[in-house]
């Protein structure tokens, strides 16, 4: 009896070390992403609290200055009317024709018959 030279066989599959290989860059490429989203997020909030502070430092301004407007209507003896909050209802109809006659009641009532 003779053998053939016995080829040693590897103690882990090739597909396995493939896999591995991949998951192992993939892992890498998931962590050096999560590092860029945490540096975004960090200076995204950063930029989102400066402009909540600068509307806080606007309403503040805003409130003093009704405030010294009140003073001085009262020490020249006259009242001060604040101004009210204004409101815009902004509606986009493509035309009255075929619409159904609830809508159609409505926009009657808003006064919007005649678009033109």
């Amino acid at each position: 009896r003779t053998m053939a030279p016995a080829t040693r066989l590897p103690a882990v599959p090739e597909t396995i070390l493939k896999k591995r290989k991949t998951s192992l860059k993939q892992k890498a490429e998931r962590a050096s992403k999560l590092q860029k989203d945490i540096a975004a997020a960090k200076t995204k909030r950063k930029t989102i609290f400066k402009s909540a502070e600068k509307y806080v430092k606007e309403y503040r301004t805003q409130e003093r200055q009704v405030i010294q407007l009140k003073r001085q209507a009262r020490s020249a003896g006259n009242f001060y009317a604040a101004p009210e909050a204004r409101l815009a209802f902004v509606v986009r109809i493509r035309g009255i024709v075929g619409l159904p006659p609830k809508v159609r009641k409505i926009l009657q009532l808003l006064r919007l018959r005649q678009i033109h």
